[in-house]
């Protein structure tokens, strides 16, 4: 059966299409602000924008608010939701800015703990690229001075807010920072182990003991300490270690079933074999033990 072409439909259909042009335009025109707009139009259209996620539109919107009205009811709001604009945005160093600029402005004004919080929220993203969004990447290899001064955000936070509504998130964001840091000083234990800089070694297990208690590197940095001491010759201090270790982390992988310590290391051979050499480093290895334990 052929299908027949209703003739009648043709002029609905241009009228439906028309319509649609019609609404889209009026819409776009709406978000567009004109010279003479007043301060309630700019505000709504930017609030449009944010809640449609166009964040970038919206920052031009705040910041032509601002601009145009400096002292007027919205522009102390106007300033804070540009931080969140710019955090959504991707762009953190104008969120981190933004914020710093909000504090120093407006230290007594009632919601200054949200440009805390999202300026701890930027700092947090700060250590990820664009590409860890979407990817599962070790942010424990990256440089942690973002993840510090994220932290150091979070405590300000909790120092002068405590009731604050933000503080039950930043505590849970400041224990995954400590686990990420002191992570991060186990990395480098093992750089400075294979580079037989044992001191070294020893210098950043006792910074995690000291500074990262209850986290997740402190089984590590226990069997760090029981290696380096080992390696020194300081052979009383490394026991002390490995019975702390052995009594709470019977399961760590650098022990033995009988609670002693792995070693496949002889540090009086320094110089790689033939076989270490033509493999790459894939045989006959001569390195001290490398911890990544995170049960």
């Amino acid at each position: 059966m052929k299908f027949q072409h209703d003739k009648r439909s043709v002029p609905a259909l241009f009228a439906l299409l028309a319509a649609v042009l019609f609404l889209a335009a009026c819409s776009s025109n709406d978000d567009k602000p004109g010279v003479e707009s007043s301060e309630q139009q700019l505000y709504d259209i930017a609030q449009r924008q944010l809640k449609s996620q166009n964040y970038s539109a919206a920052i031009q919107n705040l910041q032509l608010l601002e601009s145009r009205f400096p002292f007027g009811p919205y522009a102390e709001q106007s300033q804070l939701e540009i931080i969140y604009a710019y955090y959504r945005a991707f762009e953190l160093e104008s969120a981190i800015a933004a914020a710093d600029r909000f504090i120093r402005l407006h230290p007594h004004h009632p919601n200054v703990d949200y440009a805390y919080y999202l300026k701890g929220l930027s700092r947090f993203a700060e250590g990820q690229g664009f590409l860890d969004r979407f990817l599962p990447t070790d942010l424990t290899q990256r440089d942690p001075g973002p993840a510090r001064d994220s932290f150091n955000d979070f405590a300000q936070l909790l120092a002068r807010f405590p009731n604050s509504e933000y503080v039950p998130d930043a505590k849970a964001r400041m224990v995954h920072l400590r686990n990420l840091l002191a992570r991060y000083e186990i990395h480098v234990a093992n750089y400075y182990f294979k580079r037989r800089a044992y001191q070294a070694a020893a210098n950043r297990g006792r910074y995690v003991l000291e500074n990262f208690q209850q986290t997740t590197a402190v089984p590590d940095a226990l069997a760090v300490l029981v290696q380096a001491y080992q390696l020194l010759g300081l052979q009383d201090m490394a026991d002390d270690s490995l019975k702390v270790l052995a009594a709470n982390y019977p399961e760590h992988p650098a022990l033995n079933s009988d609670g002693s310590f792995k070693t496949n290391f002889n540090p009086e051979n320094q110089q790689r074999s033939w076989v270490n050499k033509m493999t790459f480093g894939l045989f006959d290895k001569n390195e001290p033990l490398q911890f990544d334990y995170r049960p």
